[in-house]
C-alpha cells in the first residue's frame, strides 16, 4: 500500500475507486466498508483508495476539544495497509478544508485533484461543509445527485452490527464500550484484534516494589489515545527488543493510597530488569475488576496475588 500525504500526491490521473473518512480504530465496520472499495476496485480495474484526514476535524474546528483516539495515525496507516488498498491518502484537515461545502469538497479534492471514479460512503457519513449546522438535511442522496453532475458514481455502503447486534458498529460505539465500560475483550469482535496503546516507562512513587509487585509506571505516547475504564487488565507488555510478556495492568488513582492522578501501571510477571526510558506496547486482553479502596495494603497484596493467579489462567 502506497501512503501518500495530500499536499505531496502527485496527480495520476488514472482514476479509483474510494472511500472517506475518519477511520478511527479502523474497526470492523470500517474493514467492511474497505472490502467493498477494494472489490468494486477489481470488478472495474480502477485503482483502490482510502481517503483519511491527518487529524479529528473537531480538532480543528473547537481548539478546546481533546479526542479520545482509538488508534494514532500511525496505527490506523498499520491497520488499513493490512487491508489489500492500493493507496492510501492523508488529507491535512484545515479551517480552510473545513469550510468546503460537499460539492465543492468533491469537485476540487475528490474529481478534480484525487480522479475519484467511485466513491462508497459509510452508512452516515457526512463530510464538507453544512452552513445549517446540524439541522442542515445534505447526506447522501445530495452525494449523489452532485456525483452525477461531475462523473463520480456514489454508492452506500453496507452496515456491520455492533457485538449485541443493538445498533451500528462504529468509533464511538467501542470508545463506550472501552472508556465507560473496560470491555476490552470485546475488541476482538469489534476490531478483528486486542486494543492496544504504547508508552514510555517514567520514574513513579515506588508503590507497586514496596508492596511486592514492581510495576512500571507508563505515560502514553499519545495525548489523544484513549485509556479504557479504571480497573485491573490482564495484557500483553511488549518490550523495545520485541519480547512479549505476560503482565497484569493497573489503570485509576491508586484509593487505596489516596491517589488523585490516574496512573497506568504494568507489573510484567517474573521480570526483573530496568525498564526506564524504554517503550512499552499494552495488548489488552480482559478486564480483571474495577479498581477499588481496600482497607488496608496487606488486603491490596492479597487481591493482587488472585490478580496474579487470574492473569496466569488467562494468558499462559
Amino acid at each position: 500500500m502506497e501512503t501518500i500525504c495530500f499536499n505531496n500526491r502527485p496527480k495520476t490521473g488514472s482514476g479509483c475507486v474510494a472511500t472517506i473518512g475518519m477511520f478511527d480504530g479502523v474497526h470492523k465496520g470500517h474493514q467492511l466498508l474497505i472490502s467493498m472499495v477494494t472489490e468494486m476496485a477489481r470488478k472495474t480495474g480502477l485503482a483502490s483508495m482510502v481517503i483519511t484526514f491527518d487529524r479529528a476535524p473537531r480538532q480543528v474546528l473547537d481548539p478546546a476539544f481533546r479526542p479520545q483516539l482509538l488508534t494514532t495515525l500511525h496505527e490506523k496507516t498499520e491497520a488499513i495497509s493490512t487491508l489489500g488498498i492500493d493507496q492510501l491518502t492523508v488529507l491535512p484537515f484545515t479551517r480552510e478544508t473545513a469550510s468546503l461545502p460537499a460539492k465543492t469538497f468533491m469537485r476540487q479534492i475528490l474529481k478534480e485533484e484525487l480522479d475519484v471514479r467511485i466513491l462508497i460512503t459509510g452508512y452516515d457519513n457526512h463530510f464538507g461543509h453544512r452552513p445549517g449546522g446540524k439541522s442542515c438535511n445534505e447526506g447522501f442522496d445530495d452525494y449523489v445527485r452532485y456525483g452525477q453532475e461531475m462523473g463520480i458514481e456514489v454508492v452506500r455502503g453496507d452496515v456491520e452490527l455492533a457485538p449485541d447486534g443493538s445498533r451500528p458498529l462504529s468509533s464511538s460505539v467501542v470508545r463506550g464500550l472501552l472508556a465507560e465500560e473496560g470491555h476490552v475483550d470485546m475488541m476482538p469482535q469489534c476490531l478483528g484484534r486486542h486494543y492496544q496503546l504504547r508508552g514510555k516507562v517514567e520514574s513513579g512513587e515506588h508503590i507497586g516494589h514496596r508492596l511486592g509487585f514492581p510495576t512500571a509506571n507508563l505515560q502514553p505516547d499519545d495525548p489523544f489515545k484513549l485509556i479504557p475504564a479504571s480497573g485491573a487488565y490482564a495484557v500483553w507488555a511488549t518490550l523495545g527488543d520485541g519480547q512479549r510478556h505476560a503482565a497484569m495492568m493497573n489503570i485509576g488513582i491508586r484509593p487505596t493510597f489516596d491517589g488523585q492522578n490516574r496512573t497506568l501501571e504494568v507489573n510484567i510477571l517474573g521480570f526483573d530488569g530496568d525498564l526506564y526510558g524504554q517503550t512499552v506496547t499494552i495488548t489488552f486482553v480482559a478486564r480483571l475488576r474495577e479498581e477499588r479502596r481496600f482497607e488496608s495494603p496487606e488486603a491490596l497484596v492479597e487481591q493482587l496475588h488472585e490478580d496474579k493467579e487470574q492473569v496466569k489462567r488467562i494468558l499462559l
